[in-house]
């Protein structure tokens, strides 16, 4: 106990206490700031209109009000798609050919082409979506007004030219707020980068100072000193998404006093893992550039801005081994799927083995040191 109350009394009068508050908080206003338009309402568009009729011009006015797409300029004549989409003031180009009003009076099919600028696909998610959705409900509406033109009622006309109707709803991000993955995900990339570098560099002070073994021989007594960094990092934690669920609107379902459970184990398998990172290090200058090696995998295959299902499956496997991998997917299934505590044992277990080798390992580190002083025989 008596490392605990000392590491308690060093976290107490370190920057670490400031750190790992602010620096998730900051995370939380600046890039909920700068995501706070939640998604890509109306992505800009060009029409090439080489038709110039009354339906030619009816069409541009259905794409231009889709929630989607907003229509920049009507050019009357083919441009070349370099010179339209330069400068990223549009995404894409829809053309519409000559002799369209004709062909639909004659009941031809007409072909309407879109160039997308596939350079940022993720501009071009909604468009897709809108286009085919504009696209379909024309054609069903051009046919059943030629059914019922020849005589066939409404309800037969449906039935004839759309027999299945497709119903979807999207649950739990129905807007695709960039809150629930983008900005949650900063914060917890911040969280990560102060504690591991916190507990990291527990092990070369107290060499430094010379008490790495003032408190006994026993691994414990360091594997202690753990704990107010995890205490730390849930409380700063749990503040953060309480404000992203009420400043920004983040979906967050679970009751705090039960999702406080595995954050915490989160926390000590992240803190241990700083712990076992930094054990080696000569001095401290070295811990953060080893807390990278932890940093940058999870920024990338935890699923924070891509989906882990991305990577190649050893790529998947390998990032079991992170416990941003763990809480990333407690998040996503208890705070925002509303899901109960024992329907995530995996994910909890899972933490408590990293914490559990870790612990190992460590103690292995400290029985070799202490062999190699003479304090353990």
């Amino acid at each position: 106990m008596n490392s605990l109350i000392d590491e308690w009394k060093y976290v107490r009068g370190s920057k670490y206490l400031l750190s790992i508050f602010i620096g998730p908080l900051a995370a939380f206003l600046f890039f909920g700031l700068m995501f706070s338009q939640n998604q890509i309402s109306e992505s800009p568009v060009v029409i090439i209109d080489e038709d110039h009729s009354a339906y030619s011009r009816q069409l541009t006015s259905k794409i231009n009000a889709s929630a989607s797409m907003n229509v920049t300029n009507v050019y009357s004549s083919r441009l070349a798609p370099e010179l339209l989409l330069a400068n990223e003031q549009a995404v894409a180009v829809i053309m519409l050919p000559k002799h369209l009003e004709q062909r639909q009076q004659q009941g031809l099919s007409t072909n309407i082409g879109i160039l997308m600028d596939n350079t940022m696909p993720s501009g071009l998610t909604n468009i897709r979506a809108a286009i085919q959705e504009i696209i379909m409900t024309e054609n069903m509406t051009l046919s059943m007004t030629s059914l019922v033109q020849k005589g066939i009622d409404v309800e037969t006309s449906k039935g004839l030219v759309s027999p299945l109707s497709l119903q979807q709803r999207m649950l739990f991000n129905p807007t695709t707020s960039y809150v629930s993955f983008m900005v949650l995900g900063f914060v917890n990339i911040v969280a990560l980068m102060v504690t591991t570098s916190a507990a990291g560099s527990i092990v070369p002070r107290l060499r430094k100072e010379g008490k790495l073994f003032v408190n006994g021989k026993s691994p414990f007594q360091l594997l202690i000193r753990s704990i107010p960094y995890a205490a730390m990092t849930t409380l700063s934690l749990l503040l953060c998404y309480g404000l992203l669920k009420q400043v920004w609107g983040m979906r967050f379902e679970a009751e705090p006093y039960l999702f406080i459970i595995p954050l915490f184990i989160y926390a000590i398998a992240l803190s241990l893992m700083g712990l076992l990172i930094g054990y080696s290090a000569k001095d401290l200058s070295k811990v953060s550039l080893r807390t990278s090696l932890v940093l940058y995998p999870s920024f990338l295959a935890t699923g924070i801005q891509l989906t882990p299902l991305a990577f190649p499956e050893p790529f998947q496997i390998l990032a079991w081994s992170l416990p941003m991998t763990w809480i990333n997917r407690l998040i996503r299934g208890m705070a925002f799927r509303n899901g109960e505590l024992p329907a995530y044992s995996l994910e909890i277990g899972a933490l408590l083995i990293i914490s559990g080798a870790a612990c190992l390992l460590i103690g292995l580190l400290v029985l070799r040191e202490g062999k190699k002083a003479g304090i353990v025989n």
